[in-house]
Order: C-alpha cells, then sequence, then structure tokens
C-alpha cells in the first residue's frame, strides 16, 4: 500500500477515534479504507453498496426530558 497524507476537519478525526474506540476499526486507516472503497464503488465503479459488517449504523439521540411536576 502507498501512503497517502490527507487534511481534514477535526470533527471528522473525532468521529474516526471514536469508530476506533468503538471497536468498529481497528484503526483510522482501516476506517478510512473501508470509506474509500465505499465512495468508488458507488460514484466510479456504478455498484450498489452492501450491508456489511463495517457499515455505519444511523445513531439517532433524544436527551433527556425534565421530569414533569404533578400537583396533588
Amino acid at each position: 500500500m502507498r501512503l497517502v497524507t490527507v487534511k481534514m476537519p477535526e470533527t471528522y478525526i473525532e468521529g474516526l477515534d471514536e469508530l476506533v474506540k468503538m471497536g468498529r476499526y481497528s484503526s483510522r486507516s482501516e476506517a478510512i479504507r473501508v470509506a474509500v472503497r465505499e465512495l468508488l464503488k458507488r460514484e466510479l465503479w456504478g455498484l450498489e453498496p452492501v450491508e456489511a459488517a463495517h457499515t455505519i449504523p444511523a445513531i439517532h439521540y433524544t436527551p433527556p426530558r425534565e421530569p414533569r411536576r404533578v400537583s396533588i
């Protein structure tokens, strides 16, 4: 493999680090390779994306609500 240097926003790096911390990928490099491969499949090679073990699920966060006060 060849070494490629890429500049990216800090939020992307933090997201990559979180994926590695979660155990989804063994390294930032692995996560980036998977993302580039999926981009090339879709944009260049015309292949449909396939659900795989490395697919990133959508996570929806709903913050907890304040407890409701009830008068008795």
